[in-house]
């Protein structure tokens, strides 16, 4: 077996392997793993527990025993199933948590197989050292440049419409599977923070840091996610562009964003009420007519005017920095094209 050594994240870059396999136990792969690995477990989650248990109250000898027992029944069952149709070229990169026991156990099998078998060194535990160093520790290389602007002013559309016309961007909101207010979580549930961090580092190693990378402005938490420090330092030293949109234009554009919640309406509600601290009991009963009444657009003005904007304005007051402000008439899909296409004419 080879021993594959990562430095830094552009060392994946340069792996030519078919698939990277993470044999750790489910619930590890489920809270971060690799960008593209596969979970192929030697050990289940009860089956690692059992293990543990038996090496602290019996013996080292025997947790190893029956451990090994239950990786070789693991592996056979991989090699019977995803692996079966294999060919002799296949190559695979392996890792478990340290590089050590499950990873060397099950590659060794795969090597006698007759494949040619790589070894994470250090395993995840090193992957996510190299994370951490390029998140919290070094300053990002990346320039950087916000898309800022209102509740409703269509900046992920229109981030998204700038990455179609060849941008670099940073969808932070997509890879937090959340749409960064109180409405925001999207259909699936929110990433571990450790597997965002992950996201970020992949969707960053990439780009080149000398051309701008523009990214929709958040606060330092999206839903119950937080921003790594050296990105939250980039993006407050970030110049921005602030967007602004008619208060109709702004209600239509949130109307079509949302409109999951809009078909439920006892969940919409619900989110209203969690406005209570913030906007007396009248207010939250006429925004809850509005809902029963199915007048939307009404409602999404009313909340741009008295809980969004409000909330906007002292957060920009906060703020320094370079800002480009850019009013677009409306936010339909050519207006949002024609502001991409100028955006990166202007600053690209």
């Amino acid at each position: 077996m080879k021993p594959f050594v990562l430095t830094s994240l552009a060392d994946l870059r340069q792996l030519t392997v078919d698939t990277i396999i993470d044999v750790r136990a489910p619930s590890e792969y489920a809270q971060d793993h690799l960008p593209g690995a596969v979970n192929m477990p030697v050990l289940s989650d009860a089956e690692r527990a059992q293990v543990g248990t038996i090496y602290t109250q019996v013996s080292p000898f025997t947790a190893r025993k029956i451990g090994a027992a239950l990786v070789a029944r693991n592996t056979a069952a991989h090699l019977q199933g995803p692996l079966e149709d294999k060919d002799g070229s296949w190559q695979p990169l392996v890792y478990c948590w340290r590089g050590g026991q499950r990873s060397g156990a099950f590659g060794t099998i795969l090597d006698q197989v007759g494949w040619r078998v790589q070894l994470l060194r250090g395993g995840y535990k090193t992957y996510r050292s190299a994370v951490v160093r390029m998140l919290y520790e070094d300053p990002l290389p990346h320039r950087m440049m916000l898309v800022d602007g209102g509740t409703g002013t269509a900046k992920t559309a229109l981030l998204h419409e700038m990455a179609a016309q060849g941008a670099q961007i940073l969808d932070l909101e997509g890879l937090a599977a959340h749409r960064g207010s109180l409405f925001g979580g999207l259909d699936a549930a929110q990433p571990a923070q450790k597997m965002f961090e992950t996201r970020i580092a992949a969707q960053l190693a990439p780009l080149d840091p000398d051309k701008i990378t523009f990214v929709e402005a958040e606060s330092s938490k999206i839903g119950e996610r937080l921003l790594p420090a050296s990105l939250w330092a980039a993006m407050n030293a970030a110049p921005r562009v602030r967007l602004g949109a008619p208060m109709s234009a702004r209600a239509q554009f949130l109307c079509g964003a949302y409109a999951d919640l809009i078909a439920d309406k006892a969940a919409f509600c619900a989110v209203l009420d969690r406005l209570r601290p913030y906007h007396a009991a009248a207010r939250i009963a006429q925004w809850q007519a509005l809902v029963h009444g199915d007048d939307w657009q009404a409602l999404a003005a009313e909340l741009i005017t008295h809980h969004y904007d409000p909330r906007y304005a002292k957060s920009v007051a906060q703020k320094d920095g370079v800002v480009h402000p850019f009013d677009l008439p409306d936010l339909e899909a050519p207006t949002l094209a024609r502001t991409a296409a100028t955006l990166i004419a202007r600053f690209t």
